[in-house]
């Protein structure tokens, strides 16, 4: 075999035929199917072996979901009180408003299980589960804005280079597959306008590139350039990537550089998901049991239900980690309306998927985890009547849920003020909740660090706790 030079192998592997795209940038598996991490990487005993992440970005409005504020109706169409607001920054969306007109929910909520939980007419069936969730009312985060705070939500920082959730995950765990990547996302279609989604969301900054996250698109090929181009067999491509393979060996022997073990592991996967893909998208063979929980949303490939369904099958066939994005939820105007289209979309998909989990017995190692970048102000962006009505980004307070992992069921931690502005009872920082997902998963948050750039980094940052009453 002849060591060529860097540009004479990417001449030779770009004439070949063989452009892996987005499948290239899978993660490093083990070399045993069903591998698991060793021992020592974990510093607990997980309560979670795999994660759902259901990301609703946007940011959802809490008091009209989840955060039961009745109090508001006497103070229809009244300023929002200055010792409430208390000179929070505001977005140039509503900073030249002249008033701050308070806006009641115009939906009714009801309790709903032996929780007890408050749930709005929205979402009738994660109504039907609330006994299964565990509400955190009292998240808080530090950017009012989308892009800093989906990305801060993600990646323990506003600025973009920093490993995703996602990734920080493959790379203290590792894989559970062989035949598909660590870390899988999808981004669902919706029927209203959402903000632009990054890459950088499910990166993997400054760790190795094997552990970003792989996309699994709605539409066309499944992953980009998994096939084989026109004219290439089975047989031929598997001697261009054995060549490719052996090149790039004879170089690491030169040169110990983790990317070039990460190409090669991600040639092979690459290889191997020509046939794990095409099955696990292909859902025909799914019950009639399947549809009823999911809705018949679910057979539209590419849709939140669609995807939901995929988020079940993925992980059956061992990825760990699996982040459903839906957009959509940005409601400066016009909340009513298209916050029912939202849950239109999402609402029993969503707890389709949860009674799924349940009823395969997988539910008690799998953490589920459902929320947005930021909440909704208790004040009307735009014109106000009681039928409707606008919010603006609101960073200080908003509500997400757990389910399953072992999350305390049932429960709901954390309370807001009257008037769903500020955090009253038990704050969670977006670094706490971070942490406690990585407890869940067996790891100390303190210790999952990489070195970069002469210091040692975490998801986390600097900051984070466990929320010991977050846990069974």
């Amino acid at each position: 075999m002849i060591n060529l030079d860097p540009f004479t192998r990417r001449l030779f592997f770009r004439n070949s035929g063989i452009a892996l795209g987005s499948a290239a940038l899978a993660p490093l598996l083990r070399e045993q199917a069903g591998a698991t991490p060793a021992p020592s990487l974990l510093h607990f005993p997980p309560r979670a072996r795999r994660v759902i992440y259901l990301c609703q970005s946007g940011g959802p409005a809490q008091m009209d979901l989840f955060d039961h504020k009745p109090a508001l109706e006497k103070h229809f169409d009244r300023d929002l009180p200055d010792s409430v607001r208390n000179g929070q920054r505001l977005t140039t969306q509503t900073s030249g408003q002249n008033r701050f007109p308070i806006a009641p929910s115009a939906f009714k909520f009801k309790q709903h299980g032996q929780s007890g939980s408050w749930v709005s007419e929205l979402m009738p069936y994660t109504a039907g589960i609330a006994d299964r969730l565990c509400f955190v009312k009292s998240v808080h985060t530090d950017a009012i804005n989308h892009d800093p705070a989906i990305t801060f939500l993600q990646t323990g920082s506003e600025r973009p280079g920093r490993p995703s959730m996602g990734a920080w995950l493959s790379y203290g765990l590792g894989s559970l597959n062989q035949n598909l990547p660590t870390f899988v996302v999808m981004t669902s279609a919706t029927k209203t306008d959402g903000q632009p989604l990054y890459k950088r969301l499910w990166g993997s900054g400054f760790l190795p590139s094997r552990h970003q996250g792989v996309r699994l698109r709605g539409t066309g090929a499944p992953v980009l350039y998994l096939d084989n181009p026109p004219g290439v067999s089975r047989t031929t491509r598997r001697q261009i990537i054995d060549d490719v393979n052996a090149m790039n060996r004879l170089r690491l022997k030169e040169d110990e550089n983790p990317e070039l073990s990460t190409r090669i592991s991600q040639y092979e996967l690459a290889f191997r998901m020509q046939e794990s893909v095409p099955e696990i998208t292909e859902t025909r063979d799914e019950p009639a049991r399947t549809w009823k929980l999911y809705g018949e949303d679910a057979r539209h490939r590419g849709s939140y239900a669609a995807n939901c369904l995929q988020a079940r099958r993925l992980l059956e066939r061992g990825v760990r980690f699996v982040q459903l994005f839906h957009r959509g939820w940005d409601q400066h105007e016009n909340l009513p309306r298209d916050h029912q289209k939202q849950c239109q979309d999402t609402d029993q998909a969503t707890a389709g998927l949860i009674l799924d989990l349940e009823e395969r017995g997988m539910l008690d190692d799998t953490l589920v985890i459902w929320g947005g970048e930021f909440g909704r102000t208790a004040y009307c962006q735009g014109k106000l009547t009681r039928e409707n009505y606008g919010r603006d980004h609101h960073p200080r307070c908003f509500t997400m849920w757990f389910a399953g992992g072992g999350t305390a069921a049932g429960t709901t931690y954390g309370a807001t003020d009257d008037f769903s502005y500020n955090v009253a009872e038990n704050p969670v920082h977006v670094h706490d909740l971070n942490a406690t997902i990585l407890r869940l998963l067996g790891i100390d948050h303190l210790r999952l660090t990489h070195r970069f750039q002469g210091r040692n980094h975490r998801l986390t940052d600097v900051h984070g706790r466990v929320i010991s009453a977050l846990l069974a």
